[in-house]
């Protein structure tokens, strides 16, 4: 059966609710194990977790292929300890997406 995770209302604003803004510092155990996966400025945080969570091969595979999903590099990692960074986190069980907060244009 297809899923349709655009229509699963429920799911996305249960993960809405559970998405919190987390210190990098919170996260670094998490990525030491592999399982923190940084998402694009540009994609919404909540509709890839609902995305992933309706296991959505194609907009995963298109995503990752294009860049703007990819687990959380090394360099990436140093970058946010050494600047205290805090990100939007979302767990999609077994990963943990994050986002870096976006900038409010005045």
């Amino acid at each position: 059966m297809q899923t349709k995770p655009e229509q699963d209302i429920e799911l996305h604003a249960k993960i809405n609710r559970e998405t919190a803004r987390l210190p990098w510092g919170e996260l670094a155990k998490h990525f030491a194990s592999g399982t923190v996966v940084w998402i694009a400025d540009e994609l919404d945080l909540v509709d890839v977790a609902v995305r992933i969570s309706h296991d959505d091969k194609a907009s995963i595979t298109q995503w990752m292929a294009a860049g703007q999903i990819a687990k959380v590099s090394d360099e990436q990692a140093q970058r946010w300890n050494d600047s205290n960074a805090s990100l939007w986190a979302s767990v999609v069980s077994p990963f943990i997406l994050v986002q870096q907060e976006k900038r409010k244009t005045h």
